[in-house]
């Protein structure tokens, strides 16, 4: 089975980023990423634009699309990826090093998130594709997934996995929860 690069976390211009959904694919598709999951801010009340959801559905091309969301939890202000397939769904804890955690306050954070309901199943172990080695630890009972956090050019392409799945959303989602993925940073 060939490996799918691909990224779980990139941002367009319905929240911060800077390219629109169709650009941020053909820059994707230009990389040779397999798949990308375009995780686009909520606002404040976890609301996405109406629109959001058809245009990422709407998108068409070689690279597959995983429609998601940049969930914020607001009693911690942590921020949360959802990554949707066709039955699975994905939860990242995201960024924990931009928030300058400890191991242990990311294991209490886990522990709060959970408790309210809001499965976790992976964390970042990258900040906008840049190696942050402290979460790459046995102690953080998540799997460690590399991403760009895409939201500019010189995010584009810094970090990414390599999944060892059929190119299907659940099956990419399915591998990810198991482990089955290799964690690639640029240099």
């Amino acid at each position: 089975m060939p490996l799918l690069r691909g990224n779980l976390h990139a941002h367009t211009t319905f929240s911060d980023g800077v390219r629109s959904p169709h650009a941020l694919l053909a820059e994707y598709e230009a990389r040779g990423y397999d798949f990308l999951a375009i995780t686009d801010h909520e606002d404040h009340e976890n609301l996405v634009r109406e629109d959001y959801r058809r245009a990422i559905a709407a998108l068409s091309g070689r690279l597959l699309v995983l429609e998601g969301l940049e969930l914020d939890y607001t009693p911690l202000s942590q921020h949360v990826g959802r990554v949707v397939g066709e039955r699975e769904v994905l939860h990242v804890l995201n960024h924990p090093a931009r928030y300058k955690l400890t191991v242990e306050e990311t294991l209490e954070r886990i522990r709060i998130i959970r408790a309210a309901g809001w499965p976790l199943d992976a964390v970042e172990v990258t900040d906008t594709g840049f190696y942050r080695p402290l979460y790459d630890t046995d102690e953080i009972p998540l799997v460690k997934i590399a991403t760009d956090d895409a939201h500019r050019p010189p995010h584009f392409g810094r970090a990414w996995i390599e999944v060892e799945a059929r190119r299907d959303r659940d099956a990419i989602i399915r591998a990810i929860r198991a482990g089955d993925f290799h964690r690639v940073i640029a240099e």
